[in-house]
């Protein structure tokens, strides 16, 4: 029984698999569909031959590294050498499919609808307005949304089916996606589609398709063409015709960064700042975390365990119930923090509207978040210094400053270097802290796109592709990359520092 549990868990696996792939290719995603069954293939060998045996237990990571993490940054990237944004959305080929359907009411009257009960079915009548004249359709299900031509019959005394009471708002409303697909036909043959909730009308195309690919206005004749360039149909006039549709643009979204005034001065500033933030708050939390952990391993202080377990709380409060509470307490009208100052000194503080201000809160709370670590980094390294140093120091006559500069700092510096570098990189794409205690703000006056003074780039990129009017899907991914890309220099740099260290 057991030599048969291996091949049924992996058909199982298999199987659903490739109904992944199904699910991802008929969703239109042919490339992840792709991805998915390489893997999917590569798995069915490593499990079933004999000389790839001992990558069984490495695929599970190495597939899952691919998945998460491979995919979603090759995938980002290639966003950033397009205009995807929330105007260029769709493929070209769905655009012009949508430009193909669109259709507008024609001119003339609309007939009132009014949607009845038959059975388990629906029937929909229609009254000319002024007239006598009604139209019934047969017996409808109503339960999807696909297209379908019913043809009406002319209701009078004699052909009328007993209809009930005409169904209210709240039942058309449930229906009107199977009722927008319907196209009923009247007798004269003309053709009604549904044009508000309570009314059908005669219906007419919007643009012609053209032997050339374009389109011909069918009110104005004027044409419309594809241009590539900008992912739009255009008229001659150059008006633009939505949806657009994506399309390759190269790197223009990343010449547009550093050339476009509009987004040259707030990302310097912006980079400047992430860079400041990143440095001063390594140097505060590690400064402060040393400090305390020197103070923690005197031998002479009082209850040690009591104090290390207090300063070691914040780290154990998840960070962003810290960055709420301290957002209440530095509220400009009612946060403890401003009522103190005010006792003190008579003055508030505006915390969230002064530039400088928001900024130094920013870095204090980041401090608070932050020095537990470090702090716990320092204790261990400083419990493996040999105590024969320190008292060969006092021998010598060495006062407390003289051994943590001559002794203590030299021997952990260089083991916390790595660990520095890699809170550098982690500060420099904290987004968490900027979006729930500032947002960014406050704002730059003299930009175009959302930028604010304390916004770090992670931030920054992210109000351009979310929060902008026009949502820059492309434009946020070509930052993106700019910010993996000096992250990975970090890292890089952090990588050789350890190997370093470590001969």
């Amino acid at each position: 029984m057991r030599k048969f549990f291996g091949p049924v868990v992996l058909a199982a696996s298999l199987a659903l698999g490739l109904y992944l792939v199904f699910l991802l290719y008929s969703t239109g995603q042919t490339f992840l569909a792709c991805i998915f069954l390489g893997i999917l293939t590569l798995a069915v060998y490593v499990y079933t031959s004999v000389s790839a045996y001992a990558y069984r237990y490495l695929f599970p990571g190495i597939a899952a590294a691919v998945v998460f993490v491979l995919f979603p940054l090759i995938y980002t990237i290639s966003i950033g050498f397009t205009n995807f944004s929330s105007r260029n959305l769709l493929t070209f080929e769905r655009v012009t499919q949508y430009l193909t359907e669109e259709t507008q009411r024609a001119e003339g009257s609309a007939l009132v609808m009014s949607l009845h009960a038959d059975g388990q079915a629906f029937r929909i009548r229609l009254e000319q307005p002024g007239t006598q004249q009604t139209f019934i359709t047969e017996a409808l299900a109503l339960r999807t949304a696909k297209p379908l031509t019913v043809e009406l019959q002319a209701a009078d005394k004699s052909t009328k089916p007993l209809l009930g009471e005409a169904l209210g708002l709240k039942d058309v409303i449930a229906h009107q996606d199977s009722l927008k697909a319907l196209t009923l036909v009247l007798p004269n043959k003309a053709a009604l589609r549904m044009t508000g909730l309570r009314e059908f009308a005669a219906v007419e195309r919007v643009y012609t398709p053209l032997a050339n690919g374009g389109f011909k206005q069918n009110k104005t004749g004027e044409i419309v063409k594809s241009n590539f360039k900008t992912g739009f149909y255009e008229t001659a006039s150059g008006e633009q015709l939505e949806p657009g549709f994506k399309v390759n643009i190269g790197f223009a979204n990343f010449i547009r960064i550093f050339s476009d005034q509009a987004f040259r001065e707030p990302f310097i500033r912006i980079f400047a700042w992430t860079l400041a933030f990143s440095v001063i708050t390594v140097v505060t939390t590690v400064g402060l975390g040393m400090v305390l952990a020197v103070l923690l391993n005197w031998d002479a202080l009082k209850f040690r365990g009591f104090y290390r377990t207090l300063l070691f709380l914040p780290y154990a409060v998840p960070g962003f119930i810290s960055i709420l509470v301290f957002k209440g307490l530095f509220n400009n009208n009612f946060g403890e923090i401003n009522l103190i100052v005010n006792a003190l000194f008579g003055i508030k503080p505006a915390w969230f509207s002064d530039t400088t201000l928001a900024k130094t809160m920013i870095l204090i709370v980041n401090t608070w978040l932050g020095y537990p670590y470090m702090m716990v980094l320092c204790m261990g390294l400083i419990k493996a210094i040999p105590a024969d140093l320190y008292e060969a120091s006092a021998l010598a006559g060495a006062d407390p400053l003289t051994n943590f500069f001559k002794i203590t700092l030299p021997l952990i510096i260089k083991p916390l270097t790595p660990l520095m570098v890699a809170s550098l990189a982690f500060n420099f794409n904290n987004f968490v802290l900027i979006s729930l205690l500032t947002g960014g703000r406050p704002d730059f006056l003299d930009t175009k796109l959302p930028a604010g003074t304390t916004d770090l780039l992670v931030s920054y990129t992210y109000r351009i592709a979310f929060e902008d009017s026009g949502q820059n899907f492309g434009l946020a991914a070509a930052i993106s990359t700019l910010i993996f890309m000096l992250v990975a220099t970090i890292s890089i740099f952090n990588m050789r520092l350890t190997r370093v260290n470590h001969n």
